[in-house]
């Protein structure tokens, strides 16, 4: 990855939920490349350098110590989406544990007399609903559904802070592809024992990114004074559910011929089928319109390389 900002001087980045998927992997990579990272979380690790003890919702008087003259917030917080069925109980804490957290780091930021540099404010291509075959770029209006809306929100609170005197970027997460973490680890078991299927009808786009590439894009992100803004974090060649099924089954050599039908996912899933059975063909414009080069553009070639 020749991106510019992959040689960068020696920083101090916060994270808020650094100890998850994501987050860890970014962790690892700014902590090779020499920079300081301080890593917010509800449960600090005795021994481990860098965790901060914090809940979402902390007053900014506790947190703008922690956040005077850094060179940048990434902030991933947030509950797993897909951890279980969308009750009334589980959206609120889907919302709360988003909503709060970015709240209370923009609060800080604003209470800093030397305001962090960059906030990476963390949000999903969700935001867009579902659009069918039609390309979705970062000019592309929200949707309506659940998820657009906690988009819309959890967006909408990164911005409570500006104008500032620091650059905001909204980054909206693909399907990060990754053997150790995310919606890929849970698919490969069934995979492997011949048991993949498409999803409905299976022409639901499926935006994807390689974890490699959106660990390489926020490091990006972080150094390109120019980006501020949205940008999509996923690849090029967004694929319909129905190819990823096929590709995968053919990277680990086993049969993908079943299918799920719509109805049997919504009477099991409830609302949180729409994630499965709706998607969205959105392809990274205003990244490669900045110059950002991605290491994997095709699917294939992104999963093989994660040794499945």
């Amino acid at each position: 990855m020749s991106n510019e900002g992959s040689n960068l001087a020696v920083m101090t980045v916060v994270l808020a939920g650094g100890s998850g998927f994501l987050g860890s992997r970014l962790r690892a990579q700014l902590e090779r490349g020499g920079h300081r990272v301080l890593n917010l979380t509800r449960s600090p690790r005795a021994g481990r350098p860098g965790d901060l003890a914090w809940q979402p919702d902390d007053p900014p008087e506790k947190l703008a110590p922690h956040f005077e003259g850094v060179d940048a917030i990434v902030n991933l917080a947030g509950e797993n989406i897909a951890g279980a069925s969308w009750s009334d109980a589980r959206k609120a804490q889907l919302r709360n544990s988003r909503l709060l957290a970015t709240r209370s780091i923009v609060r800080a930021m604003a209470a800093c007399e030397r305001p962090p540099k960059v906030l990476i404010s963390g949000s999903a291509v969700g935001y867009y609903g579902a659009h069918g075959d039609d390309v979705v770029t970062e000019r592309t209006p929200p949707g309506s559904d659940f998820l657009a809306r906690l988009c819309v929100d959890w967006e909408e609170e990164a911005r409570a802070g500006e104008p500032t005197r620091t650059r905001l970027v909204i980054i909206r997460s693909g399907l990060v592809l990754g053997a150790e973490g995310g919606a890929l680890k849970k698919m490969l078991l069934p995979f492997k024992l011949g048991l993949g299927a498409t999803l409905g009808a299976g022409e639901q786009y499926m935006p994807w990114i390689h974890l490699d590439d959106w660990v390489a894009m926020v490091i990006w992100l972080i150094s390109a004074d120019r980006a501020t803004g949205a940008f999509n974090a996923s690849a090029p060649t967004p694929v319909t559910n129905r190819d990823f099924t096929r590709t995968l089954g053919r990277v680990l050599r086993r049969p993908a011929v079943f299918q799920a039908p719509a109805f049997v996912l919504k009477l099991a899933l409830g609302e949180l089928s729409s994630m499965l059975l709706t998607g969205q063909r959105v392809v990274p414009a205003a990244a490669e319109e900045l110059g950002f080069r991605f290491s994997f553009r095709e699917l294939e070639p992104a999963l093989r390389s994660l040794n499945l």
